[in-house]
């Protein structure tokens, strides 16, 4: 090997270090160019297995590194300043589809299977959790062309009256209106002292007959201090229900059976990705990544998809502000099984403006508390293993983490893991009720719904009372007569 010296460039001297690379022919050669050809046979090999195996480490690590898109980060990382780990969503969407044989079983067996009854209309599902109210519309139409001119005509009238209105929901208006009298949920709204009675009483009679005295109350409580705040907010309210007595109110949101003619345009509108309203535009894949459907390129095949066409054991609502009338998203109970008393609520599909907001949480709250006042046990929500944002919404909800199904369904041709989370009617009256209460409105709505609570039952167990002895006297009296 020649002597470097100060005169030579730097490639020079690298390739003057190098020069001995040219002598190497065998395993010896490489031995003595490092100084180590005197070291025996067994210590040669192992020195050579040894390197053969870094070589192949080093080269496993950098292959592993560069497919798994680490370098490509590096380099963005270096380039915008930021970190860019890919998030679920990207996940979700880049998972690997199923074999092809297994798509081709799947739509096999399919075939052996009639395909199950869809509607666009209302399901008896839907119909069951809506308020009942007396058809208005009908009565005043019918009522016009009633002339009464005697008594006899007066309760022909009366009778034709009750056609109009559900059953139990003249007397439960009634005894709510007087209890409201008792003792109403706030100051009396000047020149219309009976607007807050007529609040209290039409939403605790609409929850109808089967649903608990104690959700009654509460529901209509929480009606009639969003409606009865000043003039203005009593009027719209009032106007509302009479145009739509079936939705559900709360004191952000309302919740109305979804329709294609009157919700279609709008949610897909808030989801197809582009700019809407004072949304800015965004990756649709942020939206529908974790449901069986979409992203839809036009309102149509959103419509021909399972959130406009739905079985008969399923139900769909609309999430609208009830500040601005806008739609915020939707949300879904599938699977209702009567016979066992439960039901599966489906995560809501908002624009991602919405997500982990209060409207979503509240349709939420609304529909649990519902069905779990008309006699439901349970209730199970299933989320895709990485969808990290429903788990964290399920969390905030209040259920309990049950298990994970692996490869419990198919999802866009994919696997999907299903964690499964559930809630119990114990558990909703035990704590977690007033968990979610008092995140949706506060600890002093809390304090005041047990508060009111408390003081209304005990009321109704002494007029129960009351009547019962009343019942016993008359019955005495009658059989001294």
């Amino acid at each position: 090997m020649k002597t470097l010296n100060a005169d030579m460039s730097d490639l020079d001297k690298l390739f003057e270090a190098l020069s001995f690379l040219k002598e190497i022919r065998d395993l010896d050669s490489v031995l003595a160019a490092v100084g180590l050809d005197s070291l025996p046979t067994a210590q040669k090999y192992g020195i050579l297995f040894g390197i053969i195996t870094f070589t192949v480490t080093v080269t496993t690590v950098i292959g592993l590194l560069v497919l798994g898109g680490s370098f490509k980060r590096m380099a963005d990382q270096s380039r915008t300043g930021a970190a860019s780990i890919p998030d679920a969503i990207e996940e979700r969407v880049t998972r690997p589809l199923l074999l092809e044989r297994l798509l081709d079983a799947q739509e096999r067996l399919l075939e052996k299977y009639p395909q199950p009854l869809l509607t666009e209309k209302m399901t008896p599902l839907c119909e069951m959790l809506l308020n009942i109210a007396p058809d208005v519309a009908k009565a005043k139409e019918v009522m016009e062309n009633l002339i009464v001119e005697n008594e006899v005509d007066k309760k022909k009238k009366d009778a034709k009256l009750k056609d109009f209105i559900p059953e139990g929901y003249e007397d439960n208006y009634v005894q709510a209106y007087r209890r409201c009298q008792d003792k109403p949920g706030g100051a009396t709204i000047s020149g219309v002292p009976e607007a807050r009675f007529e609040a209290y009483a039409r939403a605790c009679a609409g929850c109808g007959s089967y649903a608990t005295a104690t959700y009654c109350r509460s529901y209509a409580r929480l009606y009639e201090a969003v409606a009865c705040v000043n003039h203005a907010s009593e009027k719209k309210y009032r106007e509302h229900w009479l145009e739509r007595p079936g939705d559900i109110v709360g004191r952000t949101i309302r919740l109305e059976p979804l329709e294609p003619g009157r919700h279609l345009d709008d949610f897909f509108a808030m989801t197809c990705g582009d700019a809407y309203k004072e949304n800015r535009s965004f990756d649709p894949n942020e939206t529908w990544a974790f449901h069986p459907k979409g992203p839809f390129k036009i309102p149509q095949e959103m419509q021909k998809s399972f959130l406009f066409q739905r079985k008969m054991n399923e139900a769909g609502f609309a999430i609208v502000e009830s500040l601005t009338g806008n739609m915020v998203g939707v949300v879904f109970l599938s699977n209702d099984d009567p016979q066992n008393l439960s039901i599966n609520l489906e995560l809501p599909i908002v624009k991602p403006s919405s997500e982990g907001t209060v409207e979503p949480i509240e349709g939420c709250f609304l529909l649990i508390d519902r069905l779990f006042s008309i006699g439901y046990r349970r209730i199970e929500l299933s989320v895709d293993s990485m969808d990290t944002r429903g788990k964290k919404l399920s969390g905030r909800l209040g259920f309990t983490q049950e298990g994970l199904l692996p490869k419990d369904r198919i999802s866009k041709e994919s696997n999907r893991d299903s964690v499964i989370y559930g809630m119990l009617n114990s558990d909703w009256d035990k704590g977690a009720r007033a968990f979610l209460f008092k995140k949706l409105h506060g600890d002093k709505a809390l304090k005041f719904d047990i508060r009111n609570e408390s003081g209304e039952s005990e009321l109704e167990t002494q007029n129960k009372f009351l009547a019962e002895e009343k019942a016993k006297e008359t019955a005495e009296d009658k059989k001294k007569k």
